[in-house]
């Protein structure tokens, strides 16, 4: 079964952010031959914990999706961009995800297909939630993004957040992790920012495509922030990997299977 993993980096200093840039290009062409990707992407990220517009060039992020866990543990470890980055980065992590639902389409195709008879999540439970704004709709969208951040970091209940993007302003991308399917369903359904949002979304057609995605947490490497990525009690078993502790464009899509676009999706307990 396809495995998904997002890899978050922090760079520090002039130097080692002007040579990750460079890699939005550079990285690619090592990223394409790799035969073991099905999909990838290279993002960036916004200020603060990535929900803003502001770029923040310290943080990035590489999201990919394997054929499975063995091929994700392994390209991980070993594969030369992921290993370059880390040794520039001053600090890195990994989620490692198990597709449990997905609709929409990314670049034309839903690139976390799940097992036709997924599991029932148990642990941490990852939503990624993914968006092209149509730009006479982005400031609308914007303005509502600072209401939503704030209430998303007053929520006990959501034990990591973090916003990152393919192009600034218009390709929009979220990842958080709950404890469980009910803690995040109270979020995107409350009549709060949020479900507000989602609401106008529906109703003004603000996004060109979209794509929603639940996972199961598999594994977590690395720190954040200078502490685990996830707190002790949430954490799954650590990966047994020999990996250092560590993470917008075109980008490859091989072996996926084509998705039509989305005609909004309507189960708003993905959006969250």
């Amino acid at each position: 079964m396809p495995t998904a993993t997002l890899s978050l980096f922090r760079f520090q200093g002039l130097p080692a952010r002007l040579w990750v840039i460079g890699q939005m290009a550079l990285a690619r062409l090592a990223l394409r031959r790799d035969s073991r990707l099905l999909f990838w992407k290279l993002c960036g990220s916004g200020t603060g914990e990535g929900f803003t517009p502001k770029p923040n060039w310290g943080v990035w992020a590489i999201l990919a999706v394997w054929p499975d866990e063995e091929a994700a543990r392994d390209g991980i470890a070993g594969s030369p961009v992921w290993r370059r980055w880390r040794n520039r980065a001053s600090e890195s992590a990994t989620v490692y995800l198990s597709p449990l639902s997905a609709r929409g389409s990314w670049s034309g195709r839903n690139p976390f297909v799940p097992d036709p008879h997924p599991k029932t999540a148990e642990g941490p439970l990852a939503v990624l939630t993914r968006a092209s704004v149509k730009p006479g709709r982005a400031l609308r969208f914007w303005r509502r993004v600072p209401d939503i951040q704030k209430v998303i970091g007053a929520d006990p209940n959501v034990q990591f957040k973090i916003g990152i993007g393919e192009v600034p302003l218009l390709n929009q991308i979220t990842f958080s992790i709950w404890p469980d399917t009910a803690s995040m369903a109270r979020f995107a359904r409350g009549d709060g920012p949020h479900g507000r949002a989602i609401q106008a979304v529906r109703a003004e057609g603000w996004f060109t495509d979209e794509l929603y995605a639940r996972f199961a947490v598999l594994g977590v490497e690395g720190q954040w922030n200078g502490a685990p990525l996830l707190p002790a009690r949430a954490r799954p078993p650590v990966l047994d990997t020999a990996a250092p502790p560590f993470p917008a464009s075109p980008q490859g899509t091989a072996g996926l299977p084509a998705s039509p676009p989305p005609s909004a999706p309507t189960d708003p307990d993905l959006a969250a």
